[in-house]
């Protein structure tokens, strides 16, 4: 499966990604990709060592497309650079067994209307070579605008998880991200509910989510340990006694019957 996970900042999305990519590693090989500007993904899952992202490795994008990054706007440059090797070289290690592994995409900063360049075609490229041809399980730290999708790699996302909390700009994000989502190709977006705190929470957000049609693969609690794995920089995976865990657990269990079934 291909997963995409993405909504508002701060409404848990990147705690979720981490989570279930381990949750998901004790039985398949995972790539978890961290295609978020703000780039927390490795932390969340307790590694705090400095990563480049790829977006900021100039001398790799020169090799592989022949123009430097930030080149000067003419300057010719291959759009379908050799990568298929980058996922695996590039990419971090989570725990001793090697099921899982996490690749920092980065950001590119942009002028004008938006951005074809060097480093903006390899972070594509890769993208697709791990969404299209990879065969292990994928799952994707997004931002809100996935604009690091484009049309044919958007196609192959098995599923789009939108993580929704209660509260109206919430909301208002994962309608959006709805419309995106569908516009470029994505079949199958569902939503997940995170920091319920009372009945009457679950049952607000649940309502507003079914106007935009969105279906609920889960809800996760508001959960004192996510917050204590977060100030202590360990996994949630770590936290056994977490509510919140236990129900990222069964979430992914919907995930793969969903696959299955699909």
């Amino acid at each position: 499966m291909k997963i995409a996970v993405t909504g508002k900042g701060g409404v848990g999305k990147t705690t979720l990604a981490g989570t279930l990519a381990v949750i998901l590693s004790e039985k398949y090989k995972v790539y978890a990709i961290d295609a978020d500007p703000d780039m927390n993904l490795a932390g969340s899952l307790g590694i705090h060592q400095s990563i480049t992202p790829i977006s900021k490795m100039k001398d790799l994008i020169k090799e592989r497309t022949g123009a430097e990054p930030g080149s000067s706007f003419g300057e010719v440059f291959k759009m379908n650079p050799t990568i298929s090797d980058l996922p695996e070289s590039l990419s971090t290690d989570y725990g001793p067994e090697g099921n899982l592994k996490i690749l920092v995409m980065g950001t590119v900063d942009k002028g004008g209307d938006g951005c074809v360049c060097p480093a903006s075609v390899m972070l594509k490229a890769i993208l697709r070579n791990l969404i299209i041809k990879k065969d292990e399980m994928v799952i994707l730290d997004m931002e809100a605008g996935i604009e690091h999708l484009g049309r044919r790699t958007a196609e192959a996302v098995d599923v789009m998880i939108i993580v929704a909390e209660p509260g109206l700009k919430s909301l208002e994000t994962a309608s959006r991200i709805k419309k995106l989502a569908t516009d470029i190709g994505i079949q199958n977006v569902v939503a997940v509910i995170n920091k319920v705190s009372s009945d009457r929470e679950e049952e607000f957000v649940e309502e507003k989510l079914g106007e935009i049609g969105l279906d609920i693969l889960g809800s996760i609690p508001r959960d004192d340990l996510v917050v204590k794995a977060d100030m202590e920089g360990h996994p949630l995976v770590n936290y056994p006694n977490s509510v919140a865990l236990q129900s990222v657990v069964k979430i992914a269990e919907n995930l793969l019957n969903q696959g299955a079934s699909n």
